[in-house]
């Protein structure tokens, strides 16, 4: 296993050919949908992946959570002056500066994976909708400057996209992630919490709660795919087609958690190549039908970005907001 040291002290420079490799590698719906976009925005977009990719190895594939804390807050410093001391994050301020787009996200980016190294057990929906938007939601804010969209309007629903993606995927790996330490279905959407260390032995008395849980993630992460989707009427005509299919691709994801009557501890969920295949030519058709001139939005449901006053790209509040 890499140390948190060994990650930053031997870091080889960034090169296009290495950001393609590691999407390929570890994002493979990514790379799928990549094959839909214009060619240097692929090319951006594996960058960006790149980076977040190199934050996430700090994290778990670190032996010392300690150190690993330490090397994250050195990032957050950088990018907060604008350092160039490291490799990997010399290659996202040169995008940034390329694209044009702030990089307030990222920073945010870097303390939701670093929250991740002190053992989560979230009580809130609020908790959890926060780290959600700090992993993945702050990620599509990222896209939205690599594509070059910089309406706010457009910012909320690239939020909400990130934010749906992040819920499929803790519903996915609640056995796993436990069995790190972490417990990311709230309190609040059980009625009774198992520990930690039942869900990650698998004892059967959690099964009802973790089953409940991971309905109740399902569902929120629903309203979110709807905004995100929405939304992907604000990006270049070229660049829609690929976020759709990369979209629908994760959706599916629950689909199969849905058909396995969300028994997550059984094993991981998975969408075969066959149907991600299938998924990527019915979207394709689909497009064309719908969504190739869609409509921006008419507007936005303030109440998916209750918890999240004051982070970069949210929409703010409006006491009493109701959901539309």
């Amino acid at each position: 296993m890499k140390t948190a040291a060994a990650t930053l002290g031997t870091e080889p420079p960034v090169t296009a050919e290495s950001a393609r490799e590691s999407l390929k590698r570890h994002g493979k719906s990514f790379h799928l949908a990549g094959k839909f976009l214009p060619p240097k925005t692929t090319e951006r977009c594996a960058r960006l992946y790149r980076f977040c990719r190199f934050l996430d190895d700090l994290s778990d594939e670190s032996a010392d959570s300690k150190l690993a804390s330490q090397q994250l807050a050195q990032i957050e410093q950088d990018l907060l002056e604008k350092s160039r001391r490291h490799p990997a994050v010399a290659d996202f301020l040169d995008l940034a500066e390329e694209c044009g787009f702030e990089t307030d996200p990222a920073v945010e980016l870097v303390r939701g994976v670093r929250g991740d190294l002190s053992g989560v057990a979230f009580e809130t929906e609020a908790e959890l909708k926060q780290y959600a938007y700090r992993v993945a939601g702050t990620v599509g804010l990222l896209m939205c400057g690599v594509m070059g969209v910089t309406d706010p309007a457009a910012f909320r629903h690239a939020i909400d996209l990130g934010v749906a993606m992040q819920l499929t995927n803790i519903a996915r790996d609640v056995r796993e992630d436990a069995q790190n330490g972490r417990r990311y279905l709230p309190a609040a959407f059980l009625d009774q919490t198992p520990g930690i260390g039942a869900i990650a032995e698998n004892h059967p008395e959690s099964h009802g709660q973790i089953s409940r849980g991971v309905r109740r993630l399902l569902e929120e992460a629903d309203l979110y795919y709807i905004s995100g989707i929405a939304g992907i009427a604000y990006l270049p005509f070229r660049a829609r087609l690929g976020i759709l299919i990369a979209a629908r691709l994760y959706q599916s994801i629950g689909t199969e958690i849905r058909r396995m009557d969300f028994a997550v501890w059984k094993g991981r969920a998975k969408v075969s190549l066959l149907q991600k295949l299938f998924i990527s030519g019915y979207t394709l058709v689909v497009f064309f039908r719908r969504w190739a001139l869609a409509s921006k939005p008419s507007g936005h449901d303030l109440t998916l970005h209750r918890d999240l006053k004051g982070f970069p790209g949210a929409h703010q509040q409006l006491e009493g907001a109701s959901r539309r």
